[in-house]
């Protein structure tokens, strides 16, 4: 079966109590547009994320609103912060990371920063149609003039998801991923 990739750029997930924070009391966030994963949108809202003087600026945030702050960077975005940032399953393994500022001018949180692990997203119906299972370690094969086996892809079923392997800006640059690719899983 053929895994539409999809490369997650750097973005934040915020609370709602952290996005009013930063927007003003009340304030709801503006979609952009809509991305892959049912409900899931890309606002219009930019922020900067900074670590001391090192800063990225517009920053796009993910919606809807998390139960906790979070942003997601690559391995590039850790050295230019001059950070170790930890690569960890995106929201469920936040404990014992480094925080980042998150600033919209003079408003400014402090938020955990990861690097996500590669994952598969994918409904229930369809990873019992695939024979997966949530959390299992699968790899996933990408063909093409720089194509490579990615290994330890983390599974990640459950209703409200829908199929779409998500590798960062790093490892998509470095398969040569353009435009719709597709992979294939190995198990």
């Amino acid at each position: 079966m053929k895994i539409p990739i999809e490369i997650s750029a750097r973005h934040i997930h915020l609370s709602e109590k952290d996005y009013e924070k930063l927007f003003g009391r009340n304030s709801k966030m503006n979609v952009l547009f809509k991305i892959s994963q049912p409900g899931q949108f890309a606002t219009k809202e930019t922020l900067t994320i900074s670590n001391k003087d090192r800063k990225i600026e517009n920053v796009r945030i993910v919606g809807p609103p998390r139960k906790q702050s979070y942003a997601e960077l690559s391995l590039t975005d850790s050295h230019k912060l001059k950070m170790k940032i930890p690569v960890r399953v995106s929201k469920s393994d936040l404990k014992r990371t480094p925080k980042v500022s998150v600033s919209n001018g003079d408003k400014i949180i402090k938020i955990p920063a990861i690097v996500s692990k590669r994952h598969l997203h994918l409904s229930t119906e369809q990873a019992k149609r695939l024979k997966l299972k949530d959390k299992q370690i699968i790899k996933i094969k990408v063909k093409g003039e720089r194509g490579l086996i990615f290994d330890n892809v983390v599974v990640r079923a459950g209703d409200g998801n829908w199929l779409a392997f998500q590798i960062d800006t790093d490892e998509g640059n470095a398969a040569g991923i353009s435009g719709k690719m597709f992979g294939e899983i190995i198990k």
